[in-house]
């Protein structure tokens, strides 16, 4: 039977979701766990890539298991797996059903904060002391939605079959004392690397190193700018994935209360 896993993972300890055989990953790290507690060969297909050190507090893959499912074997696997991986709840989907062919949107979300804190280094990004520019910051970041080509924005973009991306909104949130931010990003697909760039490229036009007109013009163009500046990836976050037939919120309660709209307000 095909099942959907609602899982999330803290990404320090990983080199990304895929595993490539030679670094640890966390789809390898969860099918040793799975093999171990059924007694059988298992391959799992996620909901797309992650970076070395990239969070999710929302994935989902599938797997096909020659037994049902229960809560026996659900307390079996978790207990094993490290505490930066958890399983949240199998859901049992249709045998066409595809973790990552199947998701219509996707969002991620990118933290940081601008002082240091031991609490927050290993899950938001540290910009020590950083001064934006509220209004450049905030009509580049508009620019996103009016484009759909986002070739100057991936590492690698002959890798893949094309690089249209359909941006549903994009925006930046402040934390009620200031000093920590927020970005929200969503869209069908990402490319290799997407929101990490893109943070880093807003946050130059933030400091006025990069002007919204020439941050503009690298969409325009679909010219790769020579230096990426990628963001730290342990800001970075895969936070909502949806299906047609799927859509439920985060089930973590830290991540929740990191997203509350209590401590979060849009920047203005």
């Amino acid at each position: 039977m095909k099942y959907f896993f609602h899982i999330a993972f803290r990404g320090k300890n990983y080199h990304g979701w895929q595993k490539n055989g030679q670094v640890m990953s966390v789809q390898q790290m969860i099918e040793d766990k799975l093999e171990k507690v059924l007694k059988t060969k298992i391959e799992i297909n996620g909901c797309g890539r992650t970076d070395a050190q990239v969070n999710a507090s929302q994935f989902f893959f599938h797997a096909t298991l020659e037994n049902n499912w229960d809560d026996t074997t659900h307390f079996r696997v978790n207990k094993i797996l490290p505490d930066d991986i958890s399983i949240f709840e199998v859901i049992p989907v249709k045998e066409k059903a595809h973790a990552r062919f199947d998701a219509i949107q996707r969002q991620y979300d990118y933290f940081i904060h601008t002082y240091k804190d031991p609490f927050l280094s290993e899950m938001s990004a540290l910009y020590l002391d950083l001064k934006i520019d509220v209004a450049s910051l905030k009509q580049a970041t508009e620019v996103l939605t009016k484009y759909q080509d986002y070739r100057c924005f991936c590492t690698t973009p002959v890798k893949n079959d094309h690089t249209i991306c359909q941006v549903s909104f994009a925006k930046w949130l402040v934390s009620a004392n200031g000093q920590r931010l927020r970005f929200q990003i969503s869209s069908n697909r990402f490319l290799g690397k997407m929101v990490r760039i893109i943070v880093g490229q807003l946050l130059r036009v933030a400091t006025n190193e990069l002007s919204v007109a020439d941050f503009e013009h690298y969409l325009i163009q679909k010219k790769t700018p020579k230096i990426l500046y990628p963001a730290h990836p342990q800001g970075l976050y895969l936070s909502k994935v949806v299906y047609p037939y799927l859509d439920i919120p985060p089930k973590s309660d830290f991540f929740n209360l990191n997203l509350s709209d209590k401590y979060w307000q849009e920047l203005t």
